[in-house]
């Protein structure tokens, strides 16, 4: 006894799996860390960088575009500079540096993001 799959039960599962399919494109404009030293780090391929911007490090590390160059872009580093190095791939995020406010951080100690620290 043979059990064969029909042609249209192919072209069906096909037809949904294509009506399902998402097409997402994430375009995000990556740099490259050139040097890092007392706390600021310079990186090339940022041309659209903004002045203020928010820049990803690997590792969930931040930084702020302070220095728009020509070929470069000068970022203060918003944390731990030592594991950044030479070659390390940075991303912009779009977004311009920003505290939150109010009641919930009266009174407390916040890093440069605004992050409660402790407790």
């Amino acid at each position: 006894m043979a059990v064969g799959i029909r042609a249209e039960e192919i072209s069906e599962i096909i037809r949904q799996q294509i009506a399902d399919y998402d097409k997402k494109v994430e375009y995000s404009e990556t740099g490259i860390v050139l040097s890092v030293g007392d706390g600021i780090a310079r990186i090339y391929g940022l041309e659209k960088a903004m002045a203020g911007e928010l820049i990803e490090f690997s590792g969930k590390l931040f930084g702020m575009v302070l220095n728009l160059e020509e070929d470069n872009v000068g970022v203060a580093v918003l944390g731990e500079v030592t594991h950044i190095k030479e070659g390390d791939v940075v991303k912009r995020t779009g977004r311009i540096v920003e505290v939150p406010v109010g009641k919930s951080v009266i009174g407390r100690v916040v890093n440069p993001l605004g992050q409660p620290i402790g407790w």
